[in-house]
């Protein structure tokens, strides 16, 4: 495996992902980046199967538009990582800040513990194209707002409350939002609905407990054996009532 390492001490955002997007056209299978503190658009467009392995804390958008790579970032991250994502994952070993999974449309992402507001924002699928956000711990207000497609799977591990705050599935018509527990109808947004998850419905999301449990070494008995709360669209046009149609 060819392997790159960089230091990104100090360094201007633009001259690191100049170095990165240079390994990986040289055929960099693995590149290992030191240091990272606040450095943004780390792995935008990338392309293949590359593997990042980030120490630090990657600043706003580490993924966007990405298409096929991994990153793994070792410490918390910044706002809308996978913003537009295509395909490949995330992997956060810490917190994340607020817009994760921001109009993604494949892909996945897995944040060990807790994300900010907006998380999911305007999520869409298209074929088999099906973007997946998985939490951890928990998320805040306006979780999967205007949501269009895609899994969003709320664990709320080491009994965090998973979702305490408005706004859950505000606009959702389309896609699904899968929270651990009960979810108090004062919390859902506009056009959201949420029914017990049912145990046909629980293969799409054990597949994605296991694979959480795997990244993080987490024990997954208490999370297969959880009751779920399943989060839908009301109706395909939550807001229709709001126009004047002529």
């Amino acid at each position: 495996m060819k392997m790159v390492n960089i230091d990104a001490q100090g360094m201007h955002y633009t001259p690191l992902n100049k170095i990165i997007r240079k390994a990986v056209a040289e055929g960099a299978e693995e590149i290992i980046i030191e240091h990272v503190m606040g450095q943004r658009f780390i792995a935008d467009g990338l392309r293949g199967d590359v593997r990042l392995v980030i120490h630090g804390v990657p600043g706003g958008d580490l993924g966007m538009f990405m298409s096929g790579p991994t990153c793994v970032v070792y410490g918390n991250c910044d706002h809308a990582p996978g913003n537009t994502m295509d395909s490949g994952k995330i992997i956060i070993h810490g917190n994340a800040g607020d817009a994760v999974a921001h109009s993604m449309r494949g892909g996945k992402i897995f944040v060990r513990d807790n994300i900010g507001y907006r998380g999911g924002i305007h999520m869409k699928q298209y074929n088999e194209k099906c973007p997946v956000l998985v939490i951890g711990g928990s998320a805040r207000a306006f979780l999967g707002e205007y949501m269009a497609g895609g899994l969003i799977l709320v664990l709320g591990s080491k009994d965090n409350a998973t979702v305490s705050e408005r706004g859950i599935g505000s606009g959702i018509h389309g896609g699904h939002i899968f929270v651990k527990g009960e979810v108090d109808s004062m919390y859902l947004g506009v056009g959201a609905r949420a029914n017990p998850c049912t145990q046909e419905e629980r293969c799409f999301i054990t597949p994605l407990i296991s694979e959480y449990c795997e990244y993080f070494r987490s024990d997954s008995a208490p999370f297969l054996d959880a009751e779920y709360t399943r989060i839908s669209p009301a109706s395909s046009r939550p807001f229709a009532n709001k126009y004047t149609w002529e």
